[in-house]
């Protein structure tokens, strides 16, 4: 079976999602799955993540995110798609606030 081709997606996490271990959580949860991108807080308390890969790969991102770390409480993720960043092949990382 051939590999599918690379998508990407944005989604915003809203909800008690700051101070609580997200943006850890979602590195590890990028690791596992093996999306590559970003995950930040933004200013208004939400959590941003940029994610690419397989499409298999992103719904189980969704998956993780809906789900969140213990103390965390997810009320929505919103999911836009986007256009693959090629600055982001190879790696997951924690960015700065926006």
């Amino acid at each position: 079976m051939a590999k599918e081709e690379l998508q990407a997606r944005r989604f915003v996490v809203t909800g008690r999602v700051q101070g609580v271990g997200f943006r850890n959580y979602a590195e590890d949860a990028a690791g596992k799955i093996g999306v590559q991108g970003y995950v930040r807080n933004r200013r208004d308390g939400s959590v941003e993540v940029f994610a690419m890969g397989e499409p298999e790969q992103l719904r189980q991102m969704l998956a993780a995110l809906q789900k969140g770390p213990m103390m965390s409480w997810v009320a929505r993720v919103n999911e836009v798609p986007e256009q693959v960043d090629a600055r982001y092949l190879g790696q997951f990382a924690i960015e700065m606030t926006i």
